[in-house]
């Protein structure tokens, strides 16, 4: 398999496994789509590492199985691609990048679909589709204009230039530049304390988050309202809140 789905201690890691680069071909997509949904409805998997490797994010698309497809192969094509990547995205369980190597292109993209991106100190990350005569198809003209803003965007886009860790880190495309061998470790470790917290204050949280960034302030708020109240009919608000009565704060167990 391209991509395989690994459980343990809560934690789900989606593994690109197309060696030499994980270059992201149609069935390679439609595994990701397949493994993002089945991550979305386990139970068992509270948090997502999405992971290509210790050498290799993922170093785009096909390009020789993109060249060999017309307008009419693309039109049909077009959509599954970006519902591939947007299933990954929304994920309602926290979801870290973990960015070895090159992530280009589609593997750029990938890890836009992460809440919070780590990368070794030698990744390197672009949107270089413009290059081939062609821009991001995946999601990339909008999820990294409202990551990194529409100008820092445009640049990376308009030039397809690539960025390495240290700039990647001042734009925010990235959250934290950690030693290579590191890399997987930090991001496991991140979406593991993740996984012991409140699974459905995460998700509302999450989406109240990425609904606020799509919409107006108005619907955002209802949205937040929505949720906010509705957490006080869980379980877990309630262990919540008398935990930090009786211990003080940080000390809940939602498990």
């Amino acid at each position: 398999m391209t991509v395989n789905l690994e459980v343990a201690e809560g934690v789900g890691t989606l593994r690109l496994d197309r060696p030499p680069m994980n270059a992201l071909d149609v069935a390679t997509q439609d595994r990701l789509k397949e493994l993002a949904e089945e991550a979305t409805r386990r139970d068992d998997v509270r948090a997502v590492v999405l992971y290509g490797g210790e050498k290799v994010f993922a170093a785009g698309a096909d390009i020789k199985e993109m060249q060999a497809m017309d307008h009419t192969a693309m039109v049909l094509r077009a959509r599954a691609l970006q519902d591939s990547f947007t299933a990954v995205a929304r994920i309602p369980k926290p979801v870290v990048a973990a960015v070895t190597g090159y992530a280009l292109g589609g593997g750029c993209e990938l890890a836009l679909c992460a809440d919070y991106r780590i990368a070794a100190e030698g990744a390197k990350l672009g949107q270089p589709e413009i290059l081939l005569g062609l821009i991001p198809g995946a999601g990339g003209t909008r999820r990294l204009a409202r990551l990194v803003g529409p100008s820092r965007a445009k640049d990376l886009i308009f030039t397809g230039r690539m960025v390495k860790a240290d700039e990647a880190l001042t734009l925010g495309l990235v959250d934290r530049v950690v030693p290579a061998g590191e890399v997987y470790a930090q991001a496991h470790a991140w979406a593991a304390k993740l996984a012991q917290g409140p699974a459905l204050a995460l998700r509302a949280a999450k989406e109240a988050v990425d609904t606020g960034l799509e919409t107006d302030i108005e619907t955002g708020l209802a949205v937040e309202r929505t949720w906010f109240a509705g957490l006080f009919a869980t379980e877990d608000r309630e262990r919540g809140m008398r935990s930090f009565v009786e211990e003080g704060p940080g000390k809940a167990k939602f498990l």
